[in-house]
């Protein structure tokens, strides 16, 4: 389904009951809501929306340099269009800074947040890797990311062993349009709140995979540090994308998180 939200046309699915508590769920850099594929059964009994990040899927991809910010604006006018009030969030990677952004901007529309394979800020020397990344896509494609970046979200073993599920990732992957997926980087590339997170008050979650080489335990123990009473729950045997690679044990916490407070 198509709405327009913040001056652009957003892609989303809305599945599960109608009157029970909603479940927003924002995906990572160069995928869309299909990535949650492996969560569905898993979250039936909630109202949960899915949808496609600006630039990524279905959703309009203007030529621009976003930022955070926008991206959190997105979110905040595909609930007012649909009359969603108080959400429970789960972001991962990209999807999980704009849950951060989002929750320091406006606290009160969240009943939780379970940000998973993430970070609160990108250091300065990391900005010439992802302008690099923009140059190539720009110069190649998205189809010359395609390798490095699968290898980055899975282990070699979980590649070999799950072929399918990778080949649809790598299909997201292939599909992003190179104006959304630098127009993401750029956003990313401006990710510095990690002394703002002490104001987020409401239940957090944090998962990540064990072996996440972009965004990694370190990187969840410092937002742990910063949100009072918030949850780790490290993944083993799990690179990026855990909810994919290891999506019983993902499930678990995070269902077991929800069932305390929704």
């Amino acid at each position: 389904m198509q709405v327009q939200a913040n001056g652009i046309s957003m892609h989303y699915t809305m599945d599960g009951p109608a009157d029970a508590p909603v479940v927003v769920l924002g995906h990572s850099l160069s995928a869309n809501l299909g990535m949650w594929d492996g969560q569905m059964h898993a979250l039936a009994q909630y109202r949960v929306l899915r949808y496609d990040t600006r630039g990524h899927g279905a959703t309009d991809a203007p030529t621009a340099d976003y930022t955070l910010e926008l991206l959190a604006d997105d979110l905040f006018g595909l609930l007012d269009s649909l009359g969603l009030d108080q959400i429970h969030f789960v972001g991962l990677s990209m999807g999980g800074m704009i849950g951060q952004i989002a929750a320091v901007t406006d606290q009160s529309r969240f009943l939780s947040l379970s940000l998973c394979d993430t970070t609160s800020a990108v250091p300065e020397a990391l900005h010439s890797t992802w302008r690099k990344r923009i140059e190539a896509v720009r110069a190649d494609g998205v189809e010359s990311l395609v390798t490095t970046t699968i290898d980055r979200w899975f282990s070699t073993r979980y590649q070999a062993q799950a072929g399918i599920e990778v080949d649809k990732i790598r299909a997201m992957i292939r599909s992003t349009p190179v104006e959304g997926y630098c127009g993401c980087c750029h956003a990313i590339m401006g990710l510095n709140i990690t002394d703002q997170l002490p104001a987020i008050t409401v239940p957090t979650l944090l998962i990540v995979g064990e072996d996440d080489p972009g965004t990694p335990v370190a990187a969840h123990q410092v937002i742990n540090q910063q949100i009072a009473g918030s949850e780790l729950v490290v993944i083993p045997d799990a690179l990026h994308l855990s909810n994919v690679e290891q999506r019983d044990a993902f499930n678990t916490a995070l269902c077991g998180f929800l069932a305390q407070h929704a």
